[in-house]
């Protein structure tokens, strides 16, 4: 570790934020968790929207220790539009209001830990299965959070491959919890018609949540119409001493200066197939109306699964007539934003809801 009386150092770990308590509880054990590993620097942490501390309240807990310069850590598995523009933006308009110096680190991304994180989870669920099944007959879905960036859709597929061969399993699918295809339902549907005697599913998360227990909740009813085929669920990511690890890999990343991103694939720096139209996008936030939010849905008085949730709930509501993401409103200014649309949301497979105009994209 650098001299941190000259450098006064501090690390911003950037959560995205969960209307979940749970999943707000788990961020934070894992911060703490994370902080005797990078100690004496000080460790704080913050969300885009939906929980406490925001990002800009981590930032002033670190000016306040009196930390001059932050390395900020975007807590997210891939980088799509939350570690790409979100983030960035909040921190770059704060720089420029503060003048703190802050260096952005990258995401957790595909990594030996991360995979092998995934891995634990696998093996904890095959150990605790009441038979025993060859891998040969066993198939691996893994469930990703989902994306309008194919680069980061594309790196959940990866993470699927490399645990197959890992393992050698019979086969592997990778499926999606929303905005893009498969999403889980219909994935499962079309994996049992490939014969296998178990499926296991594991979400490819974080963090515990509305769209893990969803996930759970898709799998369960697939399963009871195949009770021929006998369905596993992993557990998902949570604080695993590996997960831990990775995070202490990026601060030492941006310690050393290391820290680029892929940007072959970036849809916003390069023609990327069918995305072609958010080449040079403008680097902005749209979640500066959203920061440190929880509530419930005030039509329906349930639990809002958030602006990164566009798919529906089965039979619970059509985005026609009620959209529970604030992706499309007023301003104070009378202005409305929108992300891009999603080329394949009529996909028959995947994220119908969100139409054809885009208007409660998120990525």
């Amino acid at each position: 570790m650098p001299d941190l009386q000259a450098d006064r150092l501090g690390v911003l770990i950037c959560g995205h934020g969960s209307r979940n308590r749970l999943a707000v509880e788990e961020f934070a054990q894992m911060v703490d968790a994370l902080r005797p590993k990078l100690g004496p620097m000080p460790v704080e942490h913050g969300y885009l929207e939906f929980a406490r501390p925001i990002l800009r309240d981590g930032l002033d807990a670190l000016r306040e220790r009196g930390v001059t310069k932050v390395l900020a850590i975007p807590a997210m598995l891939f980088a799509a539009g939350h570690a790409k523009n979100d983030i960035p933006s909040v921190l770059n308009t704060y720089t420029a209001e503060t003048g703190l110096s802050i260096d952005y680190g990258r995401e957790l991304g595909i990594d030996r830990l991360m995979v092998a994180a995934a891995g634990a989870r696998v093996q904890e669920c095959l150990d605790q299965a009441p038979a025993q099944v060859p891998l040969s007959d066993t198939l691996l879905v893994v469930v990703g959070r989902g994306s309008s960036d194919p680069d980061a859709n594309s790196n959940v597929a990866k993470v699927t491959r490399m645990l197959v061969e890992g393992f050698g399993f019979g086969w592997g699918e990778t499926v999606y919890s929303g905005v893009t295809f498969p999403l889980v339902e219909s994935g499962l549907r079309h994996v049992v018609r490939l014969g296998f005697r178990r499926v296991v599913v594991i979400p490819y998360f974080l963090f515990s949540g509305v769209l893990v227990s969803r996930i759970r909740q898709n799998t369960e009813a697939v399963a009871a119409d195949h009770p021929e085929v006998e369905f596993l669920s992993a557990g998902y990511l949570g604080d695993h001493p590996k997960v831990v690890d990775t995070f202490r890999e990026r601060v030492e990343e941006v310690l050393r200066g290391d820290t680029a991103m892929n940007c072959s694939l970036c849809k916003y720096r390069a023609q990327v197939l069918g995305f072609e139209q958010d080449v040079g996008r403008a680097q902005e936030s749209h979640h500066h109306h959203v920061e440190g939010l929880a509530e419930s849905c005030t039509l329906c008085e349930r639990e809002c699964t958030g602006v990164c949730q566009v798919d529906v709930i089965p039979g619970h509501h059509d985005h026609g007539s009620h959209d529970h993401s604030p992706h499309d409103h007023s301003h104070g200014d009378g202005g409305h934003h929108h992300h891009p649309p999603y080329p394949h949301a009529d996909h028959p497979l995947g994220p119908r809801t969100l139409g054809s105009k885009g208007s409660s994209q998120k990525s």
